[in-house]
């Protein structure tokens, strides 16, 4: 009989389960109203590619999430998670407040202290940046690559360390 925990395929949230593109536009105006943004997660449409992946690394892995979303959106996101019949039971990665590092350096920290514990079958996102250190770092990474890339996104995750 085998007491290890089961391998953790860990995904992203925005961009990868989640489509964030109807609230992009509170953060491409000045100034940026990060409230509303995140606020309207909870109303993302599901991105049925990355949702169809969830389901089918659960058959075989305990799944677990890692995203750039602040912790005052856990319950949000918990509920939204719940409603595309994903699992919910396994690590949930938030930032916590006031952390403003850059995507690929408070994932990849968390990623690693993750991977002591537990083995990482993959993960999976869809910022390149974050994907090129985990895959440099020696871990299984899918690249989402089915919701089209945002630049105002893709800089909010990179030097405003907001997702």
């Amino acid at each position: 009989m085998n007491d290890d925990p089961p391998a953790l395929a860990l995904f992203d949230l925005d961009g990868t389960l989640s489509d964030t593109r109807h609230r992009l536009h509170y953060v491409e105006r000045t100034p940026k109203d990060w409230k509303a943004f995140f606020r309207a997660a909870g109303e993302d449409p599901p991105l049925a590619e990355g949702i169809a992946l969830a389901k089918e690394w659960a058959a075989r892995c305990e799944v677990g999430y890692v995203t750039g979303r602040p912790e005052h959106c856990r319950r949000a996101t918990v509920r939204w998670l719940k409603a595309q019949g994903l699992p919910v039971g396994g690590p949930l990665w938030m930032r916590a407040a006031r952390d403003f590092r850059p995507a690929r350096v408070a994932k990849l920290e968390r990623l690693r202290a993750l991977a002591r514990d537990r083995e990482i079958a993959v993960v999976v996102d869809d910022d390149t940046e974050v994907c090129e250190v985990y895959e440099k770092a020696g871990f299984t990474v899918v690249r989402a690559d089915w919701m089209p890339a945002n630049a105002t996104l893709a800089k909010a995750q990179e030097s405003e360390g907001r997702t």
